[in-house]
């Protein structure tokens, strides 16, 4: 893409553009890092057919953090001497990212005129076979260089062998729909279909917010990160091709009660001298050999890994809760509206990466919105894109890709009083499908909660604000009084509501970052993989925690 922008600036496609000539550097000049596997692994020359062919990928990182202005704009050369691989692998360019990149002989070359922007850039994809009359075992050393003029870079070698271990892991027969607190054991199993033995592996399980281990190991360290936990355990020893080996003792997976829709990823990799992590709890967990008939890296990664979704039976309640405001005409006043998980479930669209629900906000008669939350797009009342983002009728709030089963999405928006209504002004707090032709959420089967109030100047105090039928106070699920705000002259005083399941008023759990956020662009772009949106999910909302989390 960087690539693509600077021929489009090139050829005067891209206008309003400025280009910074005086990148900013540290003391002296730059320095970047070339790098790529250390260790790549050659299936064996065939007796018949075509070689198989494995790729190498070579990167570029520029240190700098200055988005803005840290980028290299001057032209850079890199090197790939591979006269080490004389008789050991014949090397090509391969399709991606090497349109640039010249071979002659033993020698290739790589001239980028676009620079380096921040951060880890692709220089070029190499595209390795075994050499016809190479030997398994056989190794050699493709050494990797660049120059620049005002900068310098580490070089970098990757050894290349003919042969090795190939860890292949075999799929799970799992149980697709499970109960919550249903427990599977999970007998893990992998072969090594290489030439030459794996010395020491590594196994990595990754299971999603629902699903729990039954036992934890000490030969394993667990870590809790962005919903899923992760469990990484080394087993020293030898693990002979040809050979299959599996789990001593199945591992316990447990639906837990907030479970819905899961996901469970193992994965086998070769670490040389892999030992005990002896970070865990309990017993070792260990691997034997299974009833079946020179080191280097593994021929096909590729095939080490397996993934598995499944459905726990549960179901979530998404309680909307709105706000009752009392202000004088002219003056401004904040109303933070949104929804709450009453659980049991989480809900998480880790694969498809979409949004779980979108909070439909109604603006009462008599008010405008000065300020709302970045992520919220301005709508016209009967629901079609605005373009102006602020003064709207209307307001769709996406949620992150999870929201857990104690999550308070919170959402605070800036209203301004124009005219004050003498019966009191009443708009709308819907949590719904992210589709609004299908408002339904198929996880949420007390759907009475899913509309609540926002309401200015009720002609009656107490207003009731929580989920319930929407145009009258609520009828149907849990029901909280609403508090009040009053404004003197230009200062507000906020009064917030929340279903918390029990009568009386109840504010929302404290939200960090605070105060609003600034208003930015009313797009609003679905990732096509859930990992693009693991670190930016957070940044999409306020999520309260009403309890601590491990």
């Amino acid at each position: 893409m960087r690539r693509l922008s600077s021929s489009l600036a090139a050829a005067g496609l891209l206008t309003g553009v400025v280009l910074s000539t005086a990148p900013a550097y540290a003391a002296g000049e730059p320095v970047f890092t070339l790098d790529g596997p250390a260790e790549v692994g050659l299936r064996p020359y065939p007796d018949s057919g075509e070689p198989q062919s494995t790729t190498l990928d070579v990167t570029v990182n520029n240190p700098s953090e200055d988005q803005e202005n840290g980028g290299f704009d001057g032209e850079y050369t890199v090197t790939f001497d591979l006269s080490g691989l004389t008789g050991v692998a014949d090397v090509t360019f391969g399709q991606t990212g090497s349109s640039h990149c010249t071979l002659t002989g033993t020698t290739g070359t790589c001239t980028d005129p676009f620079g380096i922007p921040p951060g880890l850039n692709s220089v070029a994809q190499l595209k390795i076979t075994a050499a016809k009359d190479s030997k398994t075992g056989a190794t050699g050393d493709i050494e990797v260089t660049g120059t620049a003029h005002g900068a310098t870079f580490t070089p970098f070698t990757s050894s290349v062998t003919v042969g090795g271990p190939d860890l292949v892991m075999h799929p799970l027969d799992l149980k697709r729909e499970v109960k919550p607190g249903e427990v599977q054991p999970a007998p893990i199993t992998f072969s090594n279909t290489g030439t030459s033995a794996a010395d020491g592996v590594r196994l990595t399980l990754m299971s999603s917010h629902g699903l729990d281990h039954t036992r934890r190991y000490t030969n394993c360290e667990y870590t809790e990160t962005k919903g899923w936990t992760k469990a990484v355990c080394g087993f020293p020893g030898t693990y002979e091709p040809g050979a299959t080996y599996t789990l001593a003792e199945p591992i316990g997976l447990k639906a837990a009660g907030h479970a819905y829709t899961e996901s469970f990823i193992h994965r086998i990799e070769e670490r040389s001298g892999s030992r005990a992590l002896a970070k865990g709890a309990g017993p070792r967990l260990t691997l034997k050999k299974a009833p079946t008939a020179a080191r280097a890296a593994d021929l096909d990664p590729w095939n080490n890994q397996q993934e598995f979704d499944l459905r726990a039976d549960n179901t979530a309640d998404f309680a909307a809760y709105g706000a009752s405001l009392t202000a004088a005409a002219g003056t401004t006043v904040e109303a933070t509206v949104g929804f709450r998980n009453n659980g049991p479930a989480w809900i998480g669209n880790i694969r498809s990466g979409e949004p779980v629900a979108t909070v439909d906000v109604t603006i009462p008669q008599g008010a405008t919105v000065t300020r709302k939350p970045a992520h919220c797009q301005s709508l016209t009342a009967d629901g079609k894109h605005r373009e102006e983002e602020l003064g709207a009728p209307r307001y769709a709030c996406d949620t992150p890709i999870r929201v857990y089963e104690d999550d308070d999405f919170a959402l605070p928006f800036e209203l301004r009083i124009d005219k004050v209504v003498s019966e009191g002004a009443r708009g709308a707090v819907t949590v719904r499908n992210v589709f609004l032709n299908r408002p339904e959420l198929g996880f949420d089967v007390k759907s009475a909660n899913n509309t609540a109030q926002l309401v200015l100047n009720p002609k009656t105090s107490g207003t009731d604000t929580t989920g319930g039928t929407g145009g009258t106070a609520a009828t149907g699920g849990s029901t909280t009084s609403g508090g009040t705000a009053t404004t003197t002259g230009s200062t507000s005083t906020t009064g917030t509501t929340g279903a918390t399941g029990a009568t009386g008023g109840s504010t929302p759990t404290s939200h960090t970052g605070g105060g609003l956020a600034d208003t930015g662009s009313s797009a609003l772009p679905i990732a096509v993989g859930a990992a693009a949106l693991l670190a930016a999910g957070a940044a999409f909302v306020t999520l309260a925690r009403r309890r601590s989390r491990a």
